[in-house]
């Protein structure tokens, strides 16, 4: 059986958040685990750019310091929504009840379930089927561990979930967390058993709860939004999907381009000024141009802004739509901001035989 392994790790700045894609290669079926709602759009864009399936999104618990991104991704995608069982009637949504014990398969591989509580009741550490990876979620963090103070958080049962279900896994085990507020990315089990200021060493269960039950900490600024929110798995309060513009379907790819289909622009050209940044040789050469666009080589954008209308958003296009892509982040800079690039460029319109005029 091949045990090779897609993995990708992701982060949320404002919320400190890591967000961890996972695939077999072979079959492309992926899981996402604790995706955000804002960086939906970042999330989205990775799995269509590998070519993946997004089985499902899997929360490691009810979150108190974002909204998940897992009604987003099931809208866009179709994936399956995963979160503890133990929430009851608390969440409502989702599709897989998970609990201690549960697997859930991608491809050839899959993730163990394993139930560590204490940050909550429903707090989940999902572990790779050859215990090589646990995602721990705000059980145990690097060098340190989820608070225990709300959700019906409780030091003594985290202090079980971490020695038994967590530090049982084998020393090189790779311990990859929901949160770290210091830039470290990854720990592993034998690193935490050994140096865990709250619990590594020959802390006891007594100075691990001393030392929670003392942090002392505000609480999360979020979470009188988050936690309802995250009660219907990050389902906006209209149901509807939010959108980067309103004047066309935009879609931003995983590089944090603003992309639009040809096919889109075909139908709509008298709503949009089209703006073509290929060289003059181009313009007119086998590939042809869209009627009606505007020339402004590259090279010259910058110092022909004003030359090009306001009234409409812009759609920049060149070849492939790598140039037509910088061209967006230009005219950005330069205040136009309804803007997006043609994508896949004039090889994309070609290929979708879409009309074009060559003089």
């Amino acid at each position: 059986m091949d045990r090779t392994l897609l993995f990708r790790q992701l982060f949320d700045a404002d919320s400190s958040t890591y967000t961890y894609l996972l695939a077999d290669p072979a079959s492309k079926e992926a899981v996402l685990i604790d995706p955000v709602f804002e960086q939906h759009q970042r999330d989205r864009a990775l799995v269509e750019e590998l070519g993946l399936t997004l089985l499902a999104t899997l929360d490691t618990h009810c979150h108190a310091d974002h909204v998940t991104g897992a009604w987003l991704m099931q809208q866009a995608l179709g994936s399956k929504i995963g979160i503890s069982g133990r929430y009851g009637d608390m969440v409502q949504g989702a599709d897989y009840r998970l609990d201690h014990g549960d697997r859930v398969p991608f491809g050839d591989r899959a993730l163990e379930v394993r139930a560590t509580p204490g940050h909550t009741d429903g707090c989940l550490t999902y572990v790779l089927d050859d215990h090589t990876m646990a995602f721990t979620g705000d059980c145990l963090l690097i060098r340190g561990a989820g608070r225990c103070d709300f959700q019906q958080g409780d030091a003594h049962t985290m202090y079980m979930s971490i020695t038994e279900q967590i530090f049982s896994l084998p020393d090189d085990c790779i311990i990859w967390p929901a949160h770290d507020y210091s830039g470290r990315t990854a720990s592993t089990v034998g690193e935490e058993k050994a140096h865990n200021p709250r619990i590594g060493g020959q802390a006891d269960e007594a100075d691990f709860v001393g030392y929670m039950e003392n942090l002392g900490l505000p609480h999360p600024k979020k979470i009188d939004i988050a936690i309802p929110a995250n009660c219907v798995c990050g389902k906006p309060d209209d149901g509807q999907m939010p959108t980067i513009a309103d004047w066309g379907p935009v879609h931003l790819n995983y590089g944090g381009v603003k992309e639009i289909e040809p096919q889109w622009v075909a139908e709509n050209l008298e709503n949009v000024h089209v703006l073509d940044v290929r060289g003059p040789d181009e313009f007119n050469a086998e590939l042809g141009h869209i009627a009606g666009a505007q020339l402004v080589p590259l090279p010259e954008l910058e110092s022909r802004v004003e030359d090009i209308p306001t009234d409409q958003p812009v759609v920049t296009v060149c070849k492939s739509g790598r140039r037509s892509a910088q061209a967006t982040v230009i005219l950005k800079k330069q205040g136009l901001k309804e803007t997006a690039s043609l994508r896949g460029g004039m090889l994309g319109w070609n290929e979708a035989r879409l009309p074009v005029e060559n003089a």
